[in-house]
């Protein structure tokens, strides 16, 4: 079960931004699987049978407009939505700020952000993926300056490899030593949510030979 026996579950109703996407796809099933309520965050009423069956509660909101519905009712959010390249300012980045200023008006305090490896130094990344990493760098720090209780978690290249459940994590960690299935990414992500020694943490991950909250129990140390 996540989280383990070891984690205070105090996140009872989560929203999952990006929740139809391929991590989010994931963390909606581990939250469904879990007694907390998982919600599903949709752009259109077409996915909601589909986030249903996965074990979300289905909420149409999208992130370029207005999300403050979405966040009503909620304990925290985990940020895992993504543009695809094709919006990577008015998704990755505002739509991110606009759900951090959303959480903070409706009073849900936790925000544990999907983010990228290389947003820490963008223009030292490879040119078509440029202007996302910018995205995302801005999102992080926004976050980061809000008032908000906040984790972001910043993956190497991700495979649909089966999770292993075991990742190293730290900060510094060579993007060209490894790579991460999604899988192991939903489950860091829904590890964080309650994790205190990852609050107020920004950290990479790839996969490794550590379980996952052992892994994160070494990032404020790292």
């Amino acid at each position: 079960m996540w989280p383990s026996d070891e984690t205070t579950a105090v996140s009872q109703t989560i929203l999952i931004a990006g929740s139809h996407g391929q991590v989010g796809q994931h963390v909606t099933e581990l939250l469904g699987e879990s007694e907390r309520t998982a919600r599903a965050m949709i752009r259109t009423e077409s996915q909601a049978d589909e986030m249903a069956a996965r074990g979300g509660e289905p909420v149409v909101a999208d992130l370029t407009g207005d999300v403050e519905h979405a966040v009503e009712g909620c304990d925290a959010i985990v940020f895992a939505a993504g543009s695809g390249g094709d919006d990577v300012y008015g998704v990755d980045r505002d739509g991110a700020i606009s759900l951090i200023d959303a959480a903070s008006e409706a009073g849900v305090d936790r925000f544990v952000m999907l983010s990228s490896m290389g947003a820490d130094e963008p223009a030292a990344g490879p040119e078509p993926l440029r202007d996302y990493l910018i995205a995302k760098a801005e999102a992080d720090e926004y976050l980061r300056t809000s008032d908000l209780t906040e984790t972001i978690v910043r993956p190497g290249e991700l495979t649909t490899d089966p999770g292993t459940g075991e990742i190293r994590a730290g900060n510094g960690l060579d993007p060209d030593s490894g790579s991460i299935p999604r899988e192991d990414v939903a489950r860091t992500l829904v590890t964080a949510l309650d994790f205190e020694p990852v609050y107020g943490e920004t950290f990479e991950i790839l996969s490794g030979a550590t379980p996952i909250e052992d892994a994160l129990a070494t990032v404020g140390s790292s």
